[in-house]
């Protein structure tokens, strides 16, 4: 196993040993800010929420092309960008005889006068340079999906929006595209020589197999390590609480639990697939889950988090896990004894306690595809749009016959210990024809089912009426819909 990472930065590779200055859950954010050269890069929250530390990270695509990403650093591990190129503000203007020429978000940014402080300024070029090599003439919807994970105090958005609609009209082509083929060679020699990695700095152990076979192996021989795959969640207890974690598994340079597998009835998902890559992929045939993702943290995060890792914290506020239950998903588990499927129904156990036992990894998510009878809808309140965490939510689904509710399920999270179906409603419903006289019976019973509380987000009797009020939108929103 490797006792070092190496990946690219500032045109050469770097390689990292542990035994000296950094540790196995020091932050890319931290790493560059003890560099003298790379101090663009700000913290601003620690948290993954303002966007002053944003990166972006090229990745080797399955055809070695390099496919750019931007991610906050501030909950990105050192080790998990071994393999890739980093990217910082420093490395997007080139030099020309004794000029200095900007790169075109950059210049965008100057003749637009997107820029006031410039604290965080460094973040947003470079989630407009993300845009920029992944989008060509982006619509006003995408550059602000692109920029919600980025916090600005002074300017508002409107000239940042102009400079990066402005910017984005070149097909990506810039000085990246003319050294792209070098760029390639230089990764290619690290994966080359990459094996799977283990990393002894201190009290600290971490373990980034390369196959799921190995990650098997260990969970087996370490089961109470933490594992990680996109680390969004873990992060916050070293950047937040300062904890140590003393043993890692990483399951970031899995590739096999990276794909997806699309059959005639269902849609099987990787664990290890970010959460934008599932979002993508369910705009056309899941509409709820994209429709929850689409709300979901901001681009930063959900190119980092994962779909597995999503499930597998066993939030009551996670936003996927009721849709998931709408859509009657499974989990599929496995250790080296074996495999199973769980139904996402029977999952969750308790807070944050699920199925999975020590010895298991999360390796599939299967989603049914819904029948032309089932429609299935997804809800969300919050204090604010993006960026922000549940208040309570709602995946809901319905197959109807004739107006006969023949199947229903009511979902909600953050209105118990757990995200939980709302039983008595779905059983007074069943049967019946969905009309709103037999819903406002149906909403009475939601109190029944639970005892929601009081926190900082919210108290107790909103959550009550809010979950009474979703079933009463579902209900009107699918009246009006034909199956």
């Amino acid at each position: 196993m490797l006792q070092t990472i190496s990946f690219v930065l500032d045109g050469k590779i770097e390689t990292i040993d542990f035994s000296k200055n950094y540790n196995p859950t020091t932050t890319v954010l931290n790493y560059l800010r003890s560099m003298p050269t790379h101090k663009g890069v700000k913290e601003g929250c620690a948290e993954g929420d303002c966007g002053a530390c944003t990166i972006v990270v090229g990745e080797l695509t399955h055809d070695d092309k390099i496919r750019y990403k931007a991610i906050d650093s501030c909950l990105l591990f050192l080790p998990m960008i071994h393999g890739k190129q980093l990217i910082t503000v420093e490395n997007l203007s080139r030099t020309k005889g004794v000029a200095d020429i900007l790169h075109p978000v950059q210049k965008a940014m100057v003749d637009c006068n997107g820029s006031q402080c410039g604290y965080c300024t460094p973040g947003i070029i470079m989630s407009m340079f993300s845009l920029y090599k992944n989008e060509n003439n982006p619509t006003k919807e995408t550059i602000e999906d692109a920029l919600t994970g980025n916090l600005c105090r002074c300017t508002g958005y409107k000239p940042i929006i102009e400079a990066t609609t402005k910017s984005c009209i070149n097909n990506g082509v810039d000085q990246f595209t003319d050294d792209e083929k070098n760029m390639v060679e230089l990764l290619l020699q690290i994966k080359k020589a990459s094996k799977s990695i283990e990393i002894q700095s201190g009290k600290q152990t971490y373990f980034q197999p390369k196959t799921k076979a190995e990650a098997l192996q260990l969970r087996s021989e370490k089961p109470n390590s933490i594992i990680i795959n996109g680390a969004t969640d873990v992060a916050l207890r070293v950047t937040k609480r300062h904890e140590l974690l003393e043993e890692i598994i990483d399951l970031s340079n899995i590739d096999e639990l990276k794909k997806c597998v699309k059959t005639e009835y269902h849609i099987k998902f990787g664990s290890g697939m970010t959460l934008e890559n599932v979002k993508s992929i369910a705009k056309e045939e899941l509409p709820a889950l994209y429709e929850t993702l689409a709300v979901f943290g901001s681009k930063q995060i959900r190119s980092l988090a994962t779909f597995g890792g999503n499930i597998g914290s066993g939030s009551p506020i996670g936003d996927t896990l009721p849709t998931l239950m709408a859509y009657n998903a499974e989990v599929k588990l496995q250790s080296i004894d074996g495999e199973r499927r769980i139904n996402m129904n029977n999952y969750i156990l308790a807070y944050r306690k699920t199925e999975r036992q020590q010895n298991e990894i999360i390796t599939k998510i299967i989603i049914p595809k819904p029948s032309p009878k089932t429609i299935v809808k997804f809800y969300k309140v919050s204090k604010r749009k993006d960026l922000d965490i549940s208040t309570v939510s709602g995946g809901f689904s319905i197959t109807l016959n004739n107006n006969i509710v023949e199947a229903i399920t009511l979902a909600y999270g953050g209105m118990a210990a757990v995200t939980k179906r709302a039983e008595k409603a779905e059983k007074h419903l069943v049967g019946k024809t969905w009309d709103r006289i037999f819903v406002e019976q149906a909403m009475e019973t939601i109190a029944d089912d639970f005892t929601p509380i009081s926190d900082a987000r919210s108290g107790a009797e909103f959550r009550a009426i809010v979950a009474q009020n979703l079933l009463l939108k579902f209900w009107s929103e699918t009246t009006k819909m034909e199956i």
